[in-house]
């Protein structure tokens, strides 16, 4: 198991009108995320409104900012139980297996055209065997091809705009992986969180973006941009692209201040807790969505 210490401090300075906010900062709790603790802190006197999806498990919170200053911060202290799997055994799922809650995540989105990318994914990925390893090439092709650079994107640059320019940030390498995904019929979606075990050269700690992509029976973490160390990633919200899950959608007229995050691990024998390390296992931190797809297709014969 392992558990994380997580710290989040938002700084905003609303202008006479006023602002509304949408917030995805709140750890998402699933059958493999355990909040143990956590705490959340306004500076103004409002009270927010908290809502938490039934099936994805984000949780996102709804305000009214008065004109001024507004300061909101979060602590977590979050428990990750893996599931392990040997990437070998993990199959691709066909299109008429998946479950119902999966299939939004083969369609194009807002920043991953997926129907854009058919060709290029056919003559790259179209001949390799397909399962768990097939992702795999997705992912270090996109880590091969796009160089990581800071500032190098804004809030509207695609997955097409990244292919294009090959330069990104971990929300570009996320967006480019997904439609690829897409475009070979693997569902993925666009995953956020915390960068834990970046690189301190890359800057302070940061929001993350990532990948789960669904095959054999659950959802998979891939981080095509290898800034991070995935299984000590947290996640927050799960979407088909950013647009689902940024961690914080402003209406009004807001300055807004870089974000200031800590996130740590806890090693703790007692507890069972270790250190977040690379390793070569398929990852995931969701529940299992039913039968693994060899035993439904050999039900549904």
């Amino acid at each position: 198991m392992i558990r994380i210490e997580l710290q989040i401090a938002l700084n905003y300075q609303i202008d006479p009108q006023g602002a509304d906010f949408v917030f995805n900062i709140h750890a998402a709790q699933t059958a493999s995320q355990k909040i143990v603790f956590e705490n959340l802190s306004i500076s103004q006197a409002i009270t927010p409104q908290i809502h938490t999806d039934p099936i994805s498990g984000n949780r996102y919170m709804r305000l009214r900012a008065l004109p001024g200053e507004l300061n909101v911060a979060y602590a977590a202290t979050v428990d990750l139980t893996h599931h392990f799997a040997d990437p070998g055994q993990i199959a691709e799922v066909p299109v008429r297996c998946l479950p119902p809650e999966v299939m939004g995540y083969i369609y194009p989105s807002r920043y991953c055209q997926s129907d854009r990318l058919l060709k290029l994914a056919s003559n790259e990925f179209g001949n390799l065997p397909q399962g768990y390893s097939r992702v795999q090439a997705i992912r270090d092709w996109v880590h091969r091809h796009v160089a990581f650079t800071s500032n190098s994107s804004t809030s509207n640059t695609s997955a097409v705009d990244t292919l294009i320019g090959q330069v990104g940030i971990c929300r570009d390498f996320a967006h480019l992986m997904v439609a690829l995904c897409r475009a070979v019929n693997i569902p993925a979606r666009f995953t956020t969180g915390t960068d834990y075990g970046a690189d301190p050269i890359l800057g302070p700690p940061d929001f993350h973006a990532y990948v789960e992509a669904y095959v054999g029976d659950r959802w998979y973490i891939f981080d095509p941009s290898g800034t991070a160390i995935p299984m000590g990633l947290v996640r927050f919200g799960t979407g088909r692209d950013a647009a689902d899950v940024a961690f914080a959608t402003i209406f009004g007229n807001v300055q807004a201040h870089a974000p200031v995050m800590r996130a740590w691990a806890v090693v703790d024998p007692a507890l069972g807790t270790v250190l977040p390390h690379h390793c070569f296992d398929a990852l995931s931190t969701d529940a299992n969505h039913g039968q693994p797809y060899a035993s439904a297709l050999a039900n549904s014969s």
